[in-house]
């Protein structure tokens, strides 16, 4: 009897870590990002609010390989201007691999509102 105890508590432990992983690694991974339009990051476009390109690239690069077994690396991404608050809305930003080689990466605009827009990057 007390060994199978043991083997509970031992299954029931791998499990909780394995469990842990997956959760961080999901939890880091995310591709969505909710940023607010305040006056260090908005850029007005034909009239209209939008995130500025620099910000857009910064965080698309932070988040692009969170971890060493999701995405690859990437660095110095830009992007071609502004990112239009307007749901819908999307872009393709550049980034580069170790090696040199080019890597599109696409922008879309998921949600917004006045005082924030929510967007997300492909990988």
């Amino acid at each position: 009897m007390p060994d199978s105890r043991f083997a509970l508590g031992l299954v029931a432990g791998a499990a909780v870590v394995l469990l842990t992983g997956v959760l961080g690694t999901q939890a880091l991974s995310t591709t969505e990002s909710t940023t607010r339009l305040d006056e260090y990051d908005t850029v007005m476009v034909d009239g209209r609010k939008a995130l500025a390109a620099n910000i857009v690239a910064g965080r698309t690069q932070s988040r692009y390989h969170p971890l060493p077994w999701v995405g690859i690396r990437v660095h110095d991404v830009t992007c071609p201007g502004p990112l239009l608050a307007v749901a819908g809305t999307r872009m393709t930003c550049t980034g580069r691999r170790g090696d040199g080689t080019a890597v599109r990466i696409p922008v879309t605009v998921v949600n917004t509102a006045p005082a924030h827009i929510t967007w997300k990057f492909d990988r």
